[in-house]
């Protein structure tokens, strides 16, 4: 799947669709991540600049590696897995340049 695809896909749901694992909620608590922005992004992904598929557990889910970027070196990084709702495995605060990162990938 695409960048634009992912995005078309991300905007079809709704904020009430996104579920945050504990794990995903404690690591935005401790980075001081906004809760609310993350489902901002997710619904509204304008932000997105990179988002690769990765092995899901599950046949019926997909699972992608996304990088919503703010500036150079401010970047919002979700692990996310999509079947019927969006579910936030992983959330990450990148404050270095972290275009170099997806250069790598």
């Amino acid at each position: 799947m695409d960048i634009e695809e992912l995005k078309k896909k991300l905007r079809s749901y709704k904020k009430e669709d996104i579920i945050i694992v504990k794990h995903a909620e404690i690591q935005a608590i401790v980075r001081d991540m906004n809760l609310e922005e993350v489902k901002n992004n997710i619904v509204n992904p304008d932000k997105l600049v990179f988002a690769r598929e990765q092995e899901a557990r599950e046949s019926d889910e997909r699972k992608f590696d996304c990088y919503f970027a703010y500036s150079k070196y401010l970047c919002h990084r979700y692990i996310l897995t999509i079947n019927r709702k969006i579910i936030i495995v992983t959330i990450i605060k990148i404050n270095r340049d972290w275009q170099k990162t997806i250069e790598r990938k």
